[in-house]
C-alpha cells in the first residue's frame, strides 16, 4: 500500500455543497471500514480483561453472542471482539467485526493486529449551504472547503453514511435496504437499529426474515413483523402504481424498478387510475420532489393534493444518469410521446471519446444521480498515485476504492489513471438542456444549479399530452422554477408558452431562466422571488389578466426530506420543506380563481 495514502488528518476533500441523497445510487459499496490510525489506541479498545479473557471480567450471555453469529460473523470472532472490548456497546462491537472480517479477507491490508484501533467515525460531507433551491439537502451554515484537505489516508475517505451502509451490505443485507433503513431512521441512528429498520421491512415485504433478526438487536419478534405485515397488506391491497390509498403511509413503497406508469417505447404495460372530480383539469398541476423521503411524506404530498397517488420514475430508464423522483400531478398517462430526439442512454452514447481511457475493471454503463456535491482536485491526484502505485490491473482494494469516489462523484476517465468531474456543459446535455444553459454564472453555481433541476427529458415524457390539448399555447404558473426545467421541457416539446408566471427565489437562477427565455421565447415572463409572497388577491389578478392558467408546475424544496441530510432532516416540518404548503395553498388558491370565472 502506497505511503501517500497514509496521513491523520480528517478533513474532508470535498466542497460541502447539496447532494442528492442517492450517493450510493447503483454503486458498489465497500466493505471495508474507515480505519484509525494503528498507533494509538481508540477509546473503546481500552479496557481490562480477566484470567478468562473477558473484557471488564464480564461473560457474554450465549444468546447475545448467537445474535452475532446469526449476523454472519463466525463465533469465534465474535468471541475475540467480546474478549477485546466487551458487548456493551453494540454498535462499537459491529464495527470491530466487520474490522476484523475486511483484515482476513482482504490480502492487500495484511496481517495487521486489529488491538489499539477501531473505525474512525469519519462526518458526512455532502452538506452544504442553500436557499430555497429545488434540492436534495441542507445545509449546517457552514462554507464550503474550497481547497480540499491534506494528504490523508486514502481509505478514511467514506462518509457516516457510506460507512454504515458498507457495514449492512457487509453483514449480508442489500444495499437498497440499507439506504431505505437510513432514510427511514437516519445516518445518525445506531447499527443495531438499522438492522431492526431492515428486518421489519423485510417482513413487511413477505420476505424471509432470518437470525439475524434476533430480539438482541432492537427487540421485534418476527411474529409480531408478520402480524404487523398481514395487517398493512389487508389495509393496502394489490394494485398497480398509484392506485393503493395515498392515505396510509406503508401502502407506497418505492415500486422496483422505477419506472412510472410507463416508459418511452414501452406499449406492453398499461395503468389505469381515478381521479376525484375535484383534480380534474384544467388547470392541470405537476408536482415533482425526491423520491426517497422520510416516511410519511408522500402520503401527506398525496393526501394534500387530492389523494392522487405519486408516479416514481428514475431518469436512468429514460437518459444516461439516475434520478429518483416522484410526481404527483392530473395529467393523462395516455398519449404521451417521446422527444423527437430522445437522449443518449450510456455514457459511451453521450460522450465517446471516454472510451479510450476507460479501463475494464470500470463496468459503468450509466451515471449516477448528478449531484451538486463537487470532489476536490486533491482526490483526483490521490486517485491517480494510488494507482500509479500499483500493478495493472490494480488489486481488487485500490478498484474498490476508486470505484466508490468515482461513482459517488460520477468522475470519468480523461488520460492514463487520470479521472476528473463531468464539466458544467455535460452534465447540461445529461440533463437535456441546451448547452450553455446556465453559462454566465460562477462554475459553482453552475453546478448548484444543474444538480438542483428536473431532468428535462423525463419531465418532458410526462408534459408531451398537452400539445394536442393546448395548440394555440398555454399560460403556467411555475412556482419553485429553478433554471426552468419545466420550461425547458414545454420548448422542447413545441408547445408554444404565452406567459409565465416565475416564482423562484435564488437571484442567479433567474438570471439563467431570463437569459434563455429572450433567447428563444415570445411570450411574455413576469417573475417573483419568493412563493410566500404570492398571495390569493394576486392570483385573481394574474387570472383576470390572462384568462386563466393552464399548467401549474413545480417541485418544492427537499432540503429537509433527503437522506444524506444529517442535521435538518425534519421533514415537511422542515423550514424549506414546508414550502411544499405554499404549493398546495397556491395551486387552491387558482382553482378557486378559476371556478369563479366560470
Amino acid at each position: 500500500m502506497s505511503q501517500d495514502w497514509l496521513s491523520h488528518s480528517d478533513d474532508s476533500d470535498t466542497f460541502e455543497w447539496e447532494s442528492d441523497g442517492e450517493a450510493s445510487g447503483e454503486a458498489e459499496p465497500s466493505s471495508a471500514p474507515a480505519l484509525r490510525n494503528l498507533d494509538a489506541a481508540g477509546p473503546s479498545t481500552l479496557v481490562h480483561q480477566d484470567s478468562n479473557g473477558w473484557a471488564n471480567g464480564e461473560a457474554p450471555p450465549t444468546f447475545l453472542i448467537d445474535g452475532y453469529v446469526g449476523m454472519g460473523f463466525p463465533k469465534e470472532m465474535v468471541v475475540k471482539g467480546i474478549k477485546e472490548i466487551g458487548h456493551s456497546d453494540e454498535n462499537a462491537l459491529v464495527e470491530l467485526l466487520l474490522t476484523y472480517k475486511t483484515l482476513g479477507d482482504d490480502a492487500a491490508v495484511g496481517n495487521c493486529s486489529t488491538s489499539g484501533f477501531t473505525p474512525q467515525s469519519i462526518e458526512d460531507d455532502d452538506d452544504l449551504d442553500s436557499e430555497y433551491w429545488d434540492g436534495d439537502d441542507d445545509s449546517d451554515g457552514r462554507e464550503p472547503n474550497l481547497d480540499g484537505s491534506s494528504d490523508e489516508d486514502f481509505l478514511r475517505e467514506m462518509s457516516e453514511k457510506d460507512k454504515k451502509i458498507n457495514s449492512l451490505v457487509d453483514m449480508g443485507y442489500h444495499e437498497d435496504e440499507a439506504n431505505m433503513a437510513i432514510s427511514i431512521c437516519g445516518v445518525d441512528a445506531p447499527l443495531y437499529v438499522l438492522v431492526d429498520s431492515v428486518c421489519a421491512s423485510q417482513a413487511a415485504g413477505e420476505h424471509e426474515v432470518t437470525g439475524r433478526c434476533s430480539d438482541s438487536f432492537g427487540g421485534r419478534k418476527k411474529a409480531r413483523l408478520m402480524k404487523e405485515s398481514k395487517k398493512k397488506r389487508k389495509r393496502s391491497g394489490d394494485g398497480a402504481q398509484g392506485s393503493r390509498s395515498p392515505l396510509d403511509e406503508e401502502s407506497m413503497p418505492l415500486p422496483k424498478p422505477m419506472v412510472g406508469f410507463n416508459l418511452p417505447g414501452d406499449m406492453l404495460r398499461t395503468v389505469s387510475r381515478r381521479l376525484p372530480k375535484e383534480a380534474t383539469g384544467p388547470p392541470y398541476f405537476y408536482f415533482e420532489n425526491v423520491a426517497i423521503a422520510p416516511k410519511g411524506a408522500w402520503a401527506k404530498f398525496s393526501r394534500f393534493l387530492y389523494d392522487i397517488g405519486p408516479e416514481f420514475l428514475d431518469s436512468k430508464y429514460i437518459c444516461a444518469a439516475a434520478r429518483k423522483r416522484g410526481y404527483i400531478h392530473n395529467l393523462p398517462i395516455e398519449g404521451r410521446v417521446e422527444l423527437l430526439h430522445p437522449p443518449p442512454k450510456t455514457i459511451f452514447e453521450a460522450f465517446p471519446h471516454y472510451k479510450k481511457w476507460w479501463p475494464s475493471w470500470d463496468n459503468r454503463k450509466q451515471l449516477n444521480c448528478l449531484r451538486t456535491s463537487m470532489a476536490s482536485a486533491k482526490l483526483a491526484g490521490r486517485i491517480q498515485r494510488a494507482l500509479e502505485s500499483s500493478s495493472n490491473p490494480p488489486p481488487p482494494s485500490v478498484q474498490k476504492y476508486v470505484m466508490k469516489e468515482c461513482k459517488r462523484y460520477n468522475l470519468v476517465w480523461v488520460g492514463k489513471n487520470k479521472v476528473a468531474l463531468l464539466e458544467p456543459d455535460e452534465i447540461e446535455y445529461l440533463l437535456g438542456f441546451p448547452r450553455d444553459h446556465t453559462r454566465g454564472v460562477s462554475k459553482t453555481q453552475r453546478y448548484k444549479s444543474l444538480g438542483n433541476s428536473f431532468q428535462v427529458d423525463s419531465v418532458a415524457w410526462h408534459l408531451s399530452v398537452m400539445k394536442d390539448m393546448f395548440p394555440n399555447g398555454i399560460n403556467v404558473l411555475s412556482l419553485f422554477t429553478g433554471i426552468g426545467g419545466g420550461e425547458v421541457a414545454l420548448h422542447r416539446l413545441g408547445i408554444r408558452m404565452r406567459t409565465v408566471i416565475s416564482v423562484e427565489i435564488n437571484e442567479a437562477n433567474r438570471r439563467i431562466l431570463r437569459g434563455w427565455w429572450d433567447q428563444t421565447q415570445t411570450g411574455r415572463l413576469i417573475e417573483i422571488a419568493d412563493v410566500q409572497s404570492v398571495t390569493d388577491d394576486m392570483i385573481s389578478s394574474f387570472i383576470d389578466k390572462f384568462g386563466g392558467f393552464d399548467l401549474v408546475i413545480g417541485g418544492s424544496p427537499c432540503n429537509n426530506l433527503t437522506g444524506s441530510n444529517r442535521y435538518n432532516r425534519d421533514g415537511l416540518e422542515g423550514k424549506h420543506s414546508a414550502l411544499f404548503f405554499d404549493y398546495f395553498r397556491i395551486l387552491g388558491a387558482v382553482k378557486s380563481a378559476m371556478r369563479r370565472r366560470m
